[in-house]
């Protein structure tokens, strides 16, 4: 009997040491929670940035650099009106969507005033008639539309 006891007395200190062992678990890791939710209670509020401010130095010099007739930094043909479109379409979005879409000059409007509508474009003023003629001029539609068909293509069979 007394080692039946022994056994149970063992059984209920292990059952008191788990339940403690979780009751810290699940305290600490509320704790954690709410430091993480509430960071003005963290004991680190006051320390040190981990990172500096470091002043990375602008290379200007390609910043608005010509080559060929090709604005380095934009891919925009050097022509008048490239820096009207440079300062009002490269806010938003990159010069190779510009580019790639080739239109004329309704379409390129009414894709500006979707812009206005939909995607918070501000009023270009007078410079939308001088953005516009750019685009057409530099840019016009392409008269081919798909890939010609493939010929003078050698096929070859496939093994099995």
């Amino acid at each position: 009997m007394k080692n039946f006891d022994n056994l149970k007395n063992d059984f209920e200190r292990a059952r008191r040491v788990v339940i403690l062992a979780c009751t810290v678990v699940v305290l600490s890791s509320l704790l954690l929670i709410y430091l993480i939710i509430d960071p003005r209670l963290s004991a680190f509020k006051n320390a040190a940035p981990q990172s500096e401010m470091v002043d990375i130095p602008l290379d200007n010099d390609n910043n608005d650099t010509i080559e060929n007739g090709i604005h380095v930094r934009t891919g925009f043909v050097d022509a008048p009106g490239m820096i009207e479109t440079v300062q009002n379409c490269t806010n938003c979005h990159s010069s190779k969507l510009v580019i790639q879409n080739r239109m004329n000059a309704e379409r390129w409007k009414a894709t500006i005033q979707w812009m206005q509508e939909t995607q918070n474009l501000w009023d270009l003023g007078k410079n939308e008639e001088v953005i516009i003629n750019y685009l057409v001029t530099n840019y016009p539609p392409k008269k081919k539309g798909r890939r010609e068909g493939l010929g003078d293509i050698e096929w070859y069979t496939l093994k099995e």
